[in-house]
């Protein structure tokens, strides 16, 4: 068995670019910077930052293009993909995507007078995937029942 799963929080770089198929189809590319800070031995802070390229298909392109602009933050899971093109001058190139299942744009919006929170909802992918079998638990506790014996069983 393996994994193939990618969960990424992380700030757009450039407004996605998104192109319509014959088919109507879309997809949209974006780049996405992770980063991370740590103190060096001379207590400086030290922060990288890796620059990941997104791939968005269909309905969640759709809904990147307007909603997904540079500086917005993100929530992205999906899977890595390497694939290799031949560029202009012959070279063989390769490029690692991220294949996105789903995104959830965690920019605060306003929202309405007299709501509560935002209005940000997960967008997922239409099409079936089997790494998408797995069912979302969105209370890991439910129904747990502590037995209200506090001994240990060793």
């Amino acid at each position: 068995m393996s994994i193939n799963k990618v969960i990424l929080v992380g700030n757009v770089g450039k407004d996605p670019v998104v192109r319509y198929f014959d088919k109507g189809a879309a997809k949209a590319t974006f780049p996405l910077a992770t980063s991370e800070s740590y103190t060096n031995q001379q207590g400086e802070t030290i922060t990288t930052t890796e620059w990941h390229n997104i791939v968005l298909w269909r309905a969640m392109a759709e809904v990147a293009e307007k909603t997904v602009k540079k500086g917005s933050q993100l929530y992205i899971v999906g899977k890595i993909k390497t694939r290799s093109y031949v560029d202009k001058e012959g070279n063989n190139k390769y490029i690692t995507e991220i294949l996105a299942d789903t995104f959830l744009v965690l920019d605060k919006k306003p929202t309405a007078p007299g709501s509560t929170g935002t209005s940000n909802e997960p967008v997922r992918s239409e099409t079936p995937d089997k790494d998408n079998d797995i069912p979302e638990v969105n209370d890991p506790a439910a129904g747990y029942q502590a037995s209200g014996d506090d001994d240990l069983p060793f």
